[in-house]
């Protein structure tokens, strides 16, 4: 399992009954965790004394208890591999999350790895395109490491998240170039234009719609998306990587899809693993949090 073991300003402190206890900076917050079928004892007070209480309804979504939780802070994390600290704002939204997935952070450290050793060796810096981008993370530890990034998702209100972020963060405003589209529809245009990228990162959601109503499922989408994508690497890559919450995406399915859609024709080495958060005060004990896939030249 590739583990987020970096964090200081964040950690789960415990798991239980389809919950998960986590510490975000000074805040203590409980929300529901589909992998959390077991049962142990809630021995940790912040089950009981915490600062907000995600409970999801029987009916489906839910909704927040907050007791002194702001409408907004931020956390920081140092980027090891770029010698950079990344500040990201957080906010509870709709449907338990927060702005950010902490267990990406093992994919920032080695994705801002390649990218800086390739920045330090090549006369322009690498070419990175993120889809499903979200709040922008791993297109801030992407540019941050040296890379011009493209930042592509078909929420508006992610992507004003996402420059506030950045701006956070400190990154150049030259540094990422900022897309409101269907990532579908977005990567097809790039491929009539001519244009490449050097890296890749794609974390679809489960389920979703385009700004114009497209409707989004994985399971039908997802390996399409990928051999379309992969006509954007540029004739010296770093890398491919996707990212996968759906259960039924194993990282041996991700492997496959990425050995068939991009080595089979170009080369190089495909690996997948489980990614998951380490348990605070435990040496063997980690939460799993989704799979990830990666290729490499």
């Amino acid at each position: 399992m590739w583990i987020a073991e970096n964090w200081k300003e964040y950690t789960v402190l415990d798991c239980s009954g389809g919950e998960k206890l986590e510490r975000w900076g000074k805040y203590i917050l409980v929300r529901p965790d589909p992998q959390v079928i077991w049962n142990t004892d809630k021995k940790n007070p912040g089950w009981k004394k915490n600062n907000g209480h995600y409970h999801r309804s029987a009916k489906g979504g839910g909704e927040w208890e907050f007791n002194g939780l702001p409408e907004e802070w931020s956390i920081d994390y140092d980027l090891k591999s770029a010698g950079k600290t990344l500040t990201f704002n957080l906010k509870p939204f709709a449907f338990k999350h927060t702005g950010i997935f902490p267990e990406q952070a093992v994919n920032w450290e080695w994705t801002s790895g390649i990218i800086k050793k390739a920045a330090a060796e090549r006369s322009e810096r690498p070419r990175i395109l993120n889809l499903f981008a979200y709040t922008g993370a791993a297109s801030i530890a992407a540019a941050s490491a040296g890379a011009y990034v493209t930042h592509v998702d078909a929420a508006k209100g992610m992507v004003q998240w996402a420059k506030e972020n950045a701006i956070s963060s400190h990154v150049p405003d030259n540094g990422i170039r900022w897309i409101v589209d269907d990532c579908q529809k977005f990567v097809e245009r790039e491929i009539r234009r001519g244009n490449t990228y050097d890296g890749i990162l794609m974390d679809p959601p489960s389920y979703g719609r385009g700004p114009k109503g497209e409707i989004w499922k994985i399971e039908d989408a997802v390996y399409p998306l990928i051999k379309t994508a992969a006509e954007l690497l540029s004739d010296k890559p770093l890398f491919f990587l996707i990212n996968s919450y759906t259960t039924g995406l194993q990282p041996g399915v991700l492997s496959y899809m990425l050995n068939t859609a991009i080595t089979d024709k170009r080369g190089g080495k495909a690996e997948s693993s489980e990614i998951g958060l380490p348990l605070e005060k435990s040496d063997r004990l980690v939460l799993p949090c989704g799979a990830c896939g990666r290729w490499v030249p």
